[in-house]
Formats: C-alpha cells, structure tokens, sequence
C-alpha cells in the first residue's frame, strides 16, 4: 500500500521537526517547509495526500497559502494549526475551505487522529467524500443537492441548513461529528445562540429519521452528534 504523503507547514522550527518525526514514525512520508512561500514551492513540486498549514507564519500565512493551494487542488484537505486565541483564524479557514482546525498546544496523538479521520473520508481516487451528493442512510435516500430526504417515494424537503448538518452527519456516519467543527463549519461561529440553533435543527433531523428504527441521531455528552446507521 503507497505511503500517504503530507505537507507539513510550520514556522516554529522545534514544532516543526518534532511533528516530521513523529508522523514519519507512524509511516507518513512527511515533508516540512518553514514558511508559507516554501510551502507553496514544495506544493507545487510535489504530489501530496493532506496538508498541514500553520496559520501565522512569515513571508506567507497559512491562509493565504490555503487559497494558492485551493487554486491548484480543489479537494486536497487540509487541516489548519492555530493559536488558541484565535478563533477568526478557524472561521477564515473554513472559509476557504479547511476540512478541520487544531488549536495549541495540542497531543500530537489528537492530530494523527484527525489526520486519520479525514483520510477515511477521501475515497482512493483522492476524491473528498465531502464531494459527495447523494447518500443512503438506512432506508431513506439523501440528494444534498436538491435538499431532499426519501423514504420509498415519501419525500420530506429540507432547509439549506437542515441539508448541510445532515451532509457532515452522513460524511461522520458511525463516528462522532464534533459540535464545535459542525459550527464553525455551518454557523461560521461556534456562540451560544448559534449552538441552541443547531440543536433546533438536530432535533428536527431526527423527527426526519425516526420511521427507520435501524437509524439513530444520538448526543455524544460534551462533544457533538453520532449518526447511527444499522450495517
């Protein structure tokens, strides 16, 4: 089986190469540029699996480097390294479309787990399960692009925002989707008022669901929502 192959982007040099030797002891083949300029260099030259930005770095930031990236690989994820306090840089990272964010300090176990969770939902053409429009879940059928959700020809209409939580449901299914990332991925902000919000809209997917017993929307306490979908 070919090695996934990541770009690592990181300013902090000690960071950096800890983070190089950590991921190739787990058998990625990692590459690390030390600034946003460098990295777009080593993007374009190489053929890469994931990238792993920093957002604030010299010469280049991770942001600016995200829409380079973008503009050559539509689908490659990326995951952005940020500064705790900094939680416009998230927001501006999925906005240019990041498929998950870090803050520090974190456990270098945390990002090998997130860089796995992605991986799963990229397909062996390189193709990003995000992609995606149509889905099977259970009994019912779901056409993200027409917002339709179908139970043998019973068709419920959802919202745009009803449609895009069900998507990262679906794109998580079995695992937990995180309530900060669905957020910041759908709201934008991860605030009190937006969070009560996602929880009127949970609880609206679920009534959407519940005439297939071998499907369950269930709260994961203190982080966010599994979609149970009977094998």
């Amino acid at each position: 089986m070919e090695k996934v192959k990541v770009l690592l982007v990181e300013d902090d040099s000690n960071l950096g190469s800890l983070l190089k030797e950590y991921l190739e002891a787990k058998g990625y083949l990692t590459t690390l540029a030390v600034n946003g300029k460098q990295g777009f260099d080593m993007f374009s030259k190489g053929k890469f699996n994931i990238c792993i930005l920093d957002v604030m770095m010299p010469i280049k930031d991770g942001i600016t480097l995200a829409k380079e990236i973008r503009a050559i690989d539509a689908t490659i994820p990326l995951i952005f390294l940020t500064a705790k306090s900094m939680k416009e840089d998230a927001i501006e990272g999925f906005k240019v479309g990041a498929d998950d964010y870090i803050t520090k300090p974190f456990s270098m176990e945390e990002l090998l787990l997130r860089i796995q969770a992605i991986l799963r939902r990229t397909d062996n053409t390189g193709i990003k399960k995000s992609d995606q429009t149509e889905f099977k879940i259970g009994k019912y059928k779901f056409d993200y692009q027409h917002q339709v959700l179908d139970l043998k020809g019973s068709q419920q209409k959802l919202t745009t925002k009803e449609a895009e939580l069900l998507k990262l449901l679906c794109l998580h299914a079995n695992d937990v989707l995180d309530r900060n990332f669905a957020l910041k991925a759908i709201w934008n902000d991860d605030n009190y008022f937006n969070g009560r919000s996602m929880d009127v809209y949970i609880a609206k997917l679920r009534k959407y669901l519940k005439e297939d017993t071998a499907v369950e929307l269930i709260n994961v306490h203190g982080k966010g929502f599994k979609l149970l979908v009977g094998k």
